[in-house]
């Protein structure tokens, strides 16, 4: 009976083809994440931290948009209790966002255009990191509201104009918050999608470098 040996090479070439791409593809991975290593720690930090500046941003907002519902609706209670949820989950959601959605697949290799990156990234400062904490902030202090009758509420066929008017200074208000974190969002997935081109430009000089020894 004769031995039967197989070579990665042949492997490769015997497996099914979204097989080769996915395995691929991890390699491809594994040499981003390695070459990534090399680079300079202020690089690194920048790419492993930076999403939480826009995130601690959104918490900021939470807070500012929760502080002027409370006073348009005279809200005086459970300050502590509204406070944390506006700091925490704005905070969360848009670091687990833009973590998802831009810096993963960048490293990946999956998000090769910077136009498309720096989107991504103005789009998830401006919408989650800047207008969510307000939407969230609202039904929340209408609860408040209802709760300890700090405001007189209307009934159910005015409802939805009431809540309009009251959110419309707000929104004002907070319209510099959420510019703010749309030019954040760029520039972050601008600094970002450099980094990953400077992890590009380290993997080819280390193709070419054995090739230059050879001859």
């Amino acid at each position: 009976m004769q031995d039967f040996k197989m070579t990665g090479r042949e492997f490769l070439e015997l497996a099914p083809p979204h097989q080769n791409l996915y395995l691929e593809r991890l390699k491809r991975m594994e040499i981003i994440q390695k070459t990534f290593s090399e680079l300079p720690k202020a690089d690194q930090n920048l790419c492993n931290h930076g999403s939480y500046f826009l995130a601690a941003n959104a918490s900021i907002c939470g807070l500012a948009a929760n502080n002027f519902f409370r006073n348009i609706l005279h809200v005086r209670k459970a300050a502590v209790v509204s406070a944390v949820p506006m700091a925490v989950i704005p905070f969360i959601s848009t670091a687990a966002i833009y973590e998802v959605f831009v810096r993963e697949p960048l490293f990946a290799g999956g998000l090769n255009c910077e136009v498309c990156a720096v989107v991504r990234g103005g789009l998830i400062g401006a919408a989650v990191g800047g207008l969510y904490p307000i939407l969230l902030a609202l039904p929340m202090n209408a609860s408040l509201a209802a709760r300890f009758s700090s405001s007189p509420l209307p009934g159910k066929e005015n409802l939805l104009r009431f809540w309009l008017t009251t959110a419309q200074p707000v929104f004002r208000k907070m319209s510099w918050g959420v510019l703010v974190q749309l030019l954040t969002g760029l520039y972050l997935a601008t600094k970002h999608h450099g980094i990953y081109v400077k992890v590009l430009q380290q993997m080819n000089a280390g193709r070419r470098d054995p090739e230059e020894l050879e001859a």
